[in-house]
């Protein structure tokens, strides 16, 4: 006997439940694992032991790459003044900074993102009610991003801030005046070199791939961030091993680290998530990613003055490019 329309549809809902219920299910288990294999893997880090430099320490939960191994390393020997935490450019908040840091050790946090779906995703996430994470969209500038720290009450002294927006990451913490973090983390460019300390030109709505169809053109050198750290009142402490975020720590809280670093080493970039023309990867690497750039305009952060990349006669030491070419 054929069902009724009514039977068919409650079949439909119940289907729909248990789909529902197995993708929560799965979700679950699936954070659950990670948190425990994030743990396992703090657990067995070297504490209070000299260590080379920050890739030893390197471990992936929820970061890009490293990062959550370095972060989880550095809070462990800083003297925090607290345990909140900003990050932006933080698209979804999957793969991100402090994410493992606010589930592994509770941090209370504020993140933005340019896109308005991505935080609604955000708050749409099972977990987002069990943790103290306050999350914003919001399009950040050097002009806007101080006015956003203090409305979000995110003003004062901070644990860790971690800049990742592709493009003025540079000029960004430069403006930065209504935080005081003991620990930053920010994007650099390693195709820019390391021998200079250039940026890109500042432009408040910098799109990268609109400045060029790579998107490699964006951010500034490693050399531009540690003149800026030292301006600030921070000490270098390395980057991790795939050269994209470098480490910070405030002066008077950086001498624990400092003394359990043999080289407070930068790497180069190992990406090669360069684009084509069309848009699709074209995964260009070494030397070839600053060719495709060289015609471009940058800025010496230190004097001022503007010129084509291709005007730098040398941009990488020796180290860097024995391990690039």
């Amino acid at each position: 006997m054929p069902m009724t329309e009514d039977a068919l549809q409650a079949q439909f809902r119940s289907l729909e439940q248990g789909i529902g219920t197995a993708i929560t299910n799965t979700f679950v288990t699936y954070h659950t694992l990670a948190l425990l294999s994030g743990r396992q893997a703090c657990w067995a880090m070297p504490r209070r032991q000299r260590i080379s430099n920050l890739s030893e320490i390197e471990f992936r939960v929820y970061s890009q790459f490293g990062e959550d191994g370095i972060i989880e390393w550095l809070v462990s020997h800083v003297d925090v003044p607290n345990h909140r935490f900003v990050e932006f450019g933080i698209e979804n908040f999957q793969e991100v900074n402090c994410r493992f840091l606010m589930m592994n050790r509770n941090w209370r946090g504020f993140v933005m993102d340019g896109s308005e779906a991505n935080i609604a995703s955000i708050r749409a996430d099972p977990w987002f009610w069990k943790y103290d994470l306050t999350a914003r969209s919001a399009f950040i500038t050097a002009e806007n991003i101080n006015s956003l720290l203090g409305e979000a009450g995110f003003s004062g002294p901070l644990g860790l801030l971690s800049i990742d927006i592709d493009g003025n990451d540079y000029w960004v913490w430069k403006a930065i005046s209504v935080v005081s973090p003991a620990i930053v983390t920010c994007e650099y460019n390693g195709t820019l070199g390391n021998t200079r300390p250039i940026a890109v030109p500042y432009q408040a709505h910098f799109d990268r791939f609109a400045s060029h169809y790579s998107g490699i053109y964006q951010g500034c050198s490693i050399t531009a961030l540690q003149h800026l750290a030292q301006q600030r009142g921070y000490r270098f402490v390395g980057t991790n091993s795939n050269g994209t975020n470098a480490f910070f720590v405030r002066n008077d809280l950086a001498a624990p680290v400092l003394d359990l670093l043999s080289e407070q080493r930068a790497f180069p970039t190992r990406k090669q998530g360069s684009r084509d023309a069309n848009g699709r990867l074209s995964y260009v690497r070494g030397l070839a990613r600053l060719e495709l750039i060289r015609h471009l305009p940058v800025i010496d952060v230190v004097t001022g003055e503007t010129f084509a990349i291709r005007d730098i006669a040398r941009p990488y030491t020796e180290d860097w490019l024995a391990e690039i070419s």
